[in-house]
C-alpha cells in the first residue's frame, strides 16, 4: 500500500523528527492582485501534525522536543522530506530545522 493510501492515525515520527502541515499562502496580495500557482513559493510555515519522542544524549537521557502537535512553525526553505498521507502532502523534519514557534 503506498503512502497515499495511509492515513495518518498510526502515523508515529522517530526521535526528534516532526511531520508538519504546510500552511498555504494568501491567494491574492493585499492589492487584490490573484497570484498564480506558477508564481507561488513554497510555504515556509506550518502546523504541527505529529512529533517524535524525541532524541537520546550520549548518556542515554531523552532530550525534550521543542514543540507540540498544533504548534504554527516556521522552518527552511528546503527542510524536511516531502510525504504523502491520505492525498495530503506534508513535511517530515527533524525538530533542528524548525526555526520559530509563532503564538
Amino acid at each position: 500500500m503506498s503512502s497515499a493510501n495511509r492515513s495518518l492515525e498510526n502515523f508515529k515520527p522517530l526521535q526528534d523528527r516532526v511531520l508538519v502541515e504546510r500552511l498555504e499562502p494568501e491567494e491574492k496580495t493585499a492589492g487584490g492582485i490573484i497570484i498564480p500557482d506558477t508564481a507561488k513559493e513554497k510555504p515556509i510555515e506550518g502546523k504541527v501534525v505529529a512529533v517524535g519522542p524525541g532524541a537520546r544524549a550520549d548518556g542515554g537521557e531523552l532530550i525534550a522536543m521543542d514543540v507540540r502537535v498544533g504548534d504554527i512553525v516556521v522552518f527552511g526553505k528546503w527542510s524536511g522530506t516531502e510525504v504523502k498521507f491520505g492525498g495530503k502532502e506534508y513535511l517530515i523534519m527533524k525538530n533542528s530545522d524548525i526555526m520559530a514557534v509563532i503564538g
